[in-house]
């Protein structure tokens, strides 16, 4: 079958993006889904940083790759040995799928699967296969979603159904910033009622986060950025407090507000600076929760004996240490009772032609969710 895809053969072109274009739209061609795989029509794509980062050469991928990773779609055709999917399903993409025989798996952190962990290295499918081909070339799979595209082929394994009340266009950020920054929050963090937290970085995944913050109960939710936009935008979603790390006393006036320290700090900006903040900002015997994705060569230093003495824990957190068919749907609930106004943080919607503006909209710093809709007839 043919189908339209984003298509991106070199990393590190010169912005703007409008103009060099890294993202070719182009004709591919799709093999016929292969046991526990399924053939799904888009409905909706959101354009992450972690995309962007491939794209400007900050997280290398084998080329050529078919880009994307957060999206909604709907089922249009299922392989053999497909038994939990049919024609019509409603599904949102996990850009981590799960063998559910690995170790991980069967300790109940999906997550963290390893036969994923290996297909998304190789630019492949959970099986080993690549399913997507360009004038007779095989094109490589971004994390086995390849989501700005019309269509694609797609393991069942990273695929979570949703019920069919729920938006498509909302639905696609539950595969990525809400996983990633509610999950964050709530699983990795553990938030507890009437706990302090700060997140630190205000992006998509960050806001996510914050709104998770809010949901869990935080009694304090401090949000920490560069850009006043985005702190004043916090302040509208709920944010309590509101903190400029650049200014030269940001430590101080956090462990004042907070008489001591956050009880969770979960930094989402990528950044070590940032990190290094969150980690500061902890109270003794507190959480640091790191889900950035900072370039590979960058390193944080940490006194071995503060981890001692503080008792604090430093803590990774990967898709927001999330079993996907346990939170996506429970994630999907609180968006539709208006408790994760999710909603919210769309600011753009374009079309698969307008992806190059849209990535470099993101690599300004314009925008803070935008996502792609596709035509569902």
């Amino acid at each position: 079958m043919q189908t339209r895809i984003a298509l991106l053969q070199q990393s590190g072109l010169e912005r703007p993006y409008s103009q060099s274009k890294p993202l070719k739209i182009v004709q591919a061609e799709l093999g016929e889904p292969g046991p526990g795989e399924m053939r799904v029509r888009m409905a909706a794509a959101g354009l992450c940083h972690s995309d962007l980062s491939t794209i400007n050469g900050d997280r290398p991928r084998e080329m050529p790759i078919a880009l994307g990773h957060e999206a909604s779609a709907v089922v249009e055709a299922v392989g053999p040995h497909v038994t939990a999917f049919e024609p019509g399903d409603h599904i949102v993409l996990v850009f981590a799928g799960s063998c559910g025989q690995c170790t991980p798996c069967a300790e109940g952190r999906p997550s963290l699967c390893e036969p994923a962990f290996v297909a998304a290295g190789g630019g492949t499918l959970i099986g080993g296969d690549r399913r997507i081909s360009v004038d007779g070339h095989a094109v490589n799979h971004h994390l086995g979603v390849s989501a700005f595209s019309e269509r694609a082929i797609v393991a069942e394994a990273s695929c979570v159904k949703i019920d069919k009340s729920v938006p498509l266009e909302r639905a696609a950020l539950l595969g990525c910033a809400v996983l990633t920054g509610v999950g964050a929050v709530l699983n990795s963090g553990e938030l507890r009622v009437g706990q302090r937290a700060a997140v630190i970085g205000l992006g998509g995944v960050g806001l996510a986060g914050l709104l998770g913050a809010i949901a869990g109960g935080a009694r304090q939710v401090i949000a920490v950025d560069l850009a006043q936009d985005k702190l004043d935008f916090a302040r509208e979603l709920g944010a309590t407090h509101t903190i400029n790390p650049t200014d030269d006393t940001a430590v101080e006036q956090v462990l004042e507000i907070t008489d001591g320290g956050v009880d969770l700090a979960v930094e989402l900006a990528g950044s070590v600076p940032a990190l290094e903040f969150g980690w500061n900002i902890t109270r003794r015997g507190g959480t640091c929760v790191t889900a950035g994705l900072p370039h590979p060569s960058k390193a944080l230093s940490v006194p071995a004996a503060a981890l001692s003495v503080s008792e604090k824990t430093l803590r990774g957190s990967y898709v927001g240490s999330c079993v996907p068919k346990r939170d996506i749907p429970r994630f999907a609930d609180l968006m539709m009772q208006g408790r994760l106004p999710i909603e919210k943080l769309m600011t753009h919607t374009l079309s698969l032609d307008e992806i190059n503006e849209g990535f470099e909209r993101l690599a300004e710093g314009a925008a803070i969710r935008q996502v792609i809709t596709f035509d569902q007839d």
